[in-house]
This record gives structure tokens, sequence and C-alpha cells, in this order.
């Protein structure tokens, strides 16, 4: 499917792994152009939606608005406005609706800025099959299971956004490529921050804490995708990631160890690089298969037959990574800075800043 421009325009195309990279610029509804359509205070979102051209910038004007949203036509660009007083736009569950905003594989180009999601059952926004996104300034709140969750989508920017309360992950991106997740906030969800089964992913200078795990890459069985490569995590804050997991029993987040600062579970070529991980009462930083995670959560080895499960070709360099590795949830498995369960090939360890490892010494890079 063909790149929306007005969209791509806003994208980065390369990422500095340094943990001083600058923030992008907040934007507002006069980097979109002149809206087409304003939604007034006590209106419905919807309707304007529905109303809309492809390609029209669509306004809203600070307020709450009880309903959930279906967008189903390309282009579209719905930019909230904030008030004098600070007040912005909220998209509130007005009962039962599983989804806050739903955007269909026809709504390639679409942008959401500047407004919060929350209290939906599942999912705060679902983009499912969209080429050319960007979520900016967008908080998910209290959402169920996914505040922001982009499925099988692609060239897709999330920035400066906000997610919290979600019993599976704040920021998930699921079987999608070309993606960049940067200078956003996770907290108290279980997973803060998830790249699933995807490729060409890059997580820059967020900050995660008080979740489960803060930030999770990991190659799961039993999806179309089948592979996850080419995953840069870098400069992220990554911290006091202690929280009690509360996802629901039985689920595969379930059984992801409480107190993980980042955690490479299966994927290949990942690089993890310039984060601070600091506080996690488990682990800083652990690269392990997925079986680990089968195990934990009682599957056989032949339930991961659709999949290579072991991480190869992991580079961890040059990360600042202490404080962590108090106590552990799993046995036999110690509570360390750094951890490795020795599957894989090609995996390398360089220029880290950290007290304790398992095994001692790691595996070093070349160079």
């Amino acid at each position: 499917m063909a790149r929306a421009a007005s969209v791509l325009a806003l994208l980065i195309a390369g990422c500095d792994t340094s943990s001083r990279i600058a923030a992008p610029p907040a934007l507002s509804a006069d980097r979109f152009g002149h809206p087409a359509i304003i939604v007034h205070a006590g209106g419905s979102i919807q309707a304007a939606i529905d109303a809309a051209r492809p390609g029209a910038v669509i306004e809203i004007e600070p307020g709450t608005y009880a309903e959930g949203l279906h967008v189903d036509k390309p282009g579209l660009k719905l930019v909230g406005r904030r008030g004098r007083d600070g007040a912005g736009v909220v998209i509130e569950n007005p009962a039962n609706e599983e989804i806050g905003i739903l955007v269909s594989s026809s709504a390639d180009g679409f942008a959401l800025v500047n407004v919060t999601v929350r209290g939906f059952e599942d999912d705060g926004v679902l983009l499912s099959a969209v080429d050319g996104f960007l979520l900016s300034g967008v908080s998910a709140v209290d959402n169920g299971e996914y505040g922001l969750f982009p499925v099988q989508s692609s060239h897709g920017v999330i920035e400066r956004c906000i997610a919290s309360g979600h019993e599976d992950t704040g920021i998930y991106v699921g079987q999608s490529h070309d993606v960049q997740i940067r200078h956003n906030i996770a907290f108290a969800n279980v997973n803060g921050i998830e790249i699933e089964n995807s490729s060409q992913v890059r997580a820059v200078a967020n900050e995660t804490y008080d979740n489960v795990a803060g930030i999770l890459v990991v190659l799961l069985p039993g999806l179309i995708v089948k592979t996850s490569s080419d995953i840069l995590v870098a400069g992220n804050r990554v911290h006091h990631n202690n929280h009690v997991n509360f996802a629901e029993p039985g689920e595969f987040e379930s059984f992801v160890p409480s107190g993980s600062g980042i955690l490479i579970v299966g994927a290949d070529g990942a690089r993890v690089e310039h984060n601070t991980v600091s506080g996690n009462q488990f682990v800083g930083i652990a690269v392990g298969s997925t079986l680990l995670l089968g195990a934990l959560a009682g599957l056989p080895p032949e339930a991961f037959s659709d999949i290579e499960p072991n991480p190869d070709q992991v580079v961890i360099r040059n990360n600042r990574v202490t404080g962590n590795g108090t106590a552990s949830p799993i046995p036999l498995l110690p509570a360390v800075d750094v951890l490795w369960d020795g599957s894989g090939v090609g995996d390398c360890w360089g220029r880290n800043r950290f007290i304790t490892s398992f095994p001692d010494p790691l595996p070093a890079c070349a160079r």
C-alpha cells in the first residue's frame, strides 16, 4: 500500500543511539494545514469522521467526548486542541465499548494528535494493517488490555505519548515493521512497551517505570508473522519496574516476571544500546529463549514448533545497568543486572557498566 506523504513528512529517517536525542516538537493543528471540520465541545467526533473527505484535518475543541470511534478513510488527521486553561480532548467509554479508536486498513496515512483515550474495555487505540501512521501526544489510560496498539501495520511513529493502567501492554507494536517509538512514557502496565514478532522497529529515548516489565522484545508462536528481527532499543530510561503482575491469569503476559527492565526474548538481530536501567528487582537487561517464557507458562517445546525461539546476533552495548537484581521470582535464575540464559548464537556484550551478571563473564563483542 502507498504511504501517505503528509504523514511521512513527519517521520525521521534514522535514529541516533545516544540518550541525548532531541525530543520531536509538539504538534498542533496548524502543522497539518487548515482544518476542514471543527468539532465543537458537545458535538460528535464520529459524525465529523463520517462527513469528512479522505485526507481531511479534523480539529477537536477541548472537552470530554463519550463515544468510540471508527476511522475507515485514508489520510484523516484527528487533532485535539488545548484550551487556555490547559484542558484538552478526552475520548472516554460511553458504556461498554471495547475499543476507543479503531483504525482500519482502509485508513492509511492516519494521524491522531493531542487526545486522551480512557476507560475502554480492551484497547485505547487499535490500528489494524495501517500503512503510514502517526500517534503524537496521545494519552492512553486504563483501557483494559492495550493502550496504543498498531498490529500488522507499517511506516509509523508513536511519539510523546503516555500509556498507563493496562493489563497487557501500554504501547504494543505487534507483527509490524518500520515503526518508531520515541519519547514516550509508559507506567503502571504489565508491559510498558512491547515489540512482538516485528522488524525494523526503533524504541528510542522512552521512559518506562512501575510496570511488571519495562521493555519487552519478543518472538511468540501461533501468529502470522514468524520472525522478530532488526530491533533497536536505545537511549531509554528503564527504572523501578516492580509492579505486581495483574494480567489475566493464564495469558502469556501473566508469566512475565515482575522486576524486569529490558527483556529480549527469542528476537534476532536486536541491539540494546545507551540505555540507563536501574532499580528493577529481578533483572536489568536479560536475553533468553522464548522457550524459557514457555516453560514459565507450563507449555511444552512443541508448542513453539512454528518459530525458531532462540535469540541470535543480539548486541548489548554501552548501557548503564546498575542497582538491579535484588530478588529473583524464578527458581534457578539469579537476580542480577545482566542475564543470559545461554541460548542463541552470536550474542555479545560490550562496554556496559554493571555489577552483577549471569553468567560471569558474558560473551564479549569482537569490537
